[in-house]
């Protein structure tokens, strides 16, 4: 079988990946003005060039391995993955390297080169993690990989959207049901025109009808002009031998960690739903995309999206992402992404993400041993203190108060200090956690004590559960025993673990599910 580039229903995988990674680009558009100090016409000829090639060179490789793969095993169901700027890396950098450096010294370029120089260092963890996750990937039950990824998408995709839709009822509600129908059902809509084509036309046409203000939502346009990739090694090594380069690496290194592990948990998402990609050349492209996004200009790093099953649920095969590298590389390259979004409003588009967002926690749950969902529910715990600590974050920064003024007041009411601690590192306690779960369901001992050993380094250096709480909000803590309570706690939990292996030698796994009796 001869495996085809471009299906009809990549249309619709076109749309959701598309408006994926313009949210990105509207970022990058609308904070790094106000955080970062610069200017639009510096955004759109030093930033967007260099993303615009990162993306379009990732989403052409995945295209083709896809197409590889399709032809390999003759399935003509063969779904891409997913591949843009990564959002967390984004905002990290952004609030908390290049934000700093600018309200420090009010130089907006040397923000830049700092950013650069992260979104290098990353790209460089990225490309030597590809030879190291395999085993990862091999040894870490499906349930702890699946369950992060489903906290995420049901926290920051789900909810952050959702509100979005019923804040604007009036142009979001109807795109969002047509969209739902589509997928959920499978019901046609006319002349066999993509559901999300259908949506956004229809929810672009209300938002003018009922005079919503979509061109506001976008900052001043720039003219249109031709923005070529330029390479600025200069730029890129400018702080590879000064002390500031190196200051924010205790945020650069658990970025580039998380980084691994969510390319980790995406593929892992994606061999679930029947699609295998081989682990170092997935894991090596998603390096290489984010050195070329530094080398060419941009500071955000590339990664490999979460939402996989959600493109595939749509009919997405292997064109959909390469169309999507040359749309939005276009868009960055001739200066159109601020005049796409005065005439588009977000919100006749965000039925489509949260469709990716419910499929990919309903997946966490149906891709795995029946038993081994309560280890998924409690992976969907770190990720939800982490959207709680934003939104106590934000309530009080609107209030004019601050965490650190407010937390000593919480007392019983709320226990900040154990939310504060969850949201450190959440992405890997969410899948540490997941996973002992899943070896104490198997009743193996052993490999739970393992995990919960590996929790307690990790507490030990700070990669989850440390912080430090000042005025201007949560600092990371790393080093050796930041989170010392933490580690020794854990360290107890795997002598524990130990000492139930050899009570219990010989005896099976229980089956969980109905035999779980509640107390009344």
């Amino acid at each position: 079988m001869k495996p085809r580039w471009f299906v009809r229903s990549d249309v619709d995988g076109f749309f959701g990946l598309f408006i994926d990674n313009l949210l990105q680009l509207m970022l990058v558009l609308t904070l790094c003005p106000v955080i970062c100090g610069f200017s639009i016409d510096f955004i759109a000829e030093k930033i967007l060039p260099g993303a615009a090639l990162s993306i379009l060179a990732g989403n052409l490789f995945y295209s083709w391995q896809a197409y590889r793969l399709a032809k390999k095993t003759g399935r003509n169901d063969i779904t891409a993955l997913p591949y843009g700027i990564n959002t967390p890396s984004l905002v990290a950098f952004i609030f908390l390297i290049m934000g700093p450096i600018y309200q420090e010294t009010k130089n907006a370029n040397l923000a830049w080169q700092a950013g650069l120089f992260a979104c290098f260092l990353s790209g460089v963890m990225e490309v030597l993690g590809a030879f190291v996750a395999g085993p990862l990937r091999r040894h870490t039950p499906r349930a702890a990989l699946l369950s992060a990824l489903a906290g995420i998408a049901i926290t920051f995709i789900a909810l952050g959207f959702i509100f979005q839709i019923f804040a604007s009822p009036l142009i979001a509600i109807i795109p969002t049901i047509l969209i739902l129908a589509n997928y959920a059902s499978g019901v046609k809509f006319p002349i066999g025109l993509p559901g999300g084509l259908v949506a956004i036309l229809i929810g672009t046409g209300l938002a003018w009808l009922f005079g919503s203000n979509v061109g506001q939502q976008a900052p001043q346009p720039f003219q249109f002009g031709l923005h070529l990739p330029v390479p600025v090694p200069r730029d890129l090594f400018a702080l590879l031998s000064d002390p500031l380069g190196w200051k924010y690496f205790s945020i650069i290194l658990p970025m580039g960690l998380f980084n691994i592990i969510g390319s980790l948990q995406n593929l892992e998402s994606a061999d679930a739903g029947g699609d295998h990609f081989e682990t170092r050349p997935s894991l090596l492209a998603n390096g290489i995309g984010s050195l070329v996004a530094a080398f060419f200009g941009s500071a955000f790093p590339t990664t490999i999206y979460i939402g996989h099953p959600g493109w595939k649920a749509m009919g997405a095969r292997i064109g959909y992402s390469a169309l999507n590298g040359f749309v939005i590389a276009l868009l960055c390259v001739f200066g159109g992404v601020t005049l796409l979004l005065k005439f588009v409003p977000i919100g006749a588009t965000l039925g489509i993400l949260l469709w990716i967002a419910v499929i990919i926690t309903a997946q966490a749950f149906q891709e795995i041993p029946k038993k081994h969902a309560l280890a998924v529910a409690l992976g969907l715990i770190p990720s939800l203190a982490a959207w709680s600590l934003f939104l106590v974050e934000t309530s009080l920064r609107v209030g004019g108060s601050s965490l650190a003024a407010a937390a000593p007041k919480f007392g019983s009411e709320l226990f900040i200090y154990g939310i504060i601690a969850l949201n450190q590192g959440f992405i890997l306690s969410a899948m540490v956690l997941s996973a002992i779960l899943v070896y104490i369901i198997e009743r193996k001992f052993i490999s739970a004590a393992g995990w919960t050993l590996a929790a307690g380094v990790l507490s030990a250096l700070g990669l989850i559960h440390a912080y430090e709480l000042t005025e201007t909000g949560i600092q990371n803590k790393f080093g050796i025993w930041a989170a010392p309570k933490f580690a020794i706690a854990y360290f107890g939990a795997a002598l524990v673990l130990l000492a139930l292996h050899f009570l219990n030698r010989g005896k099976g796994s229980v089956e969980v599910g109905e035999e779980i009796s509640v107390v009344k």
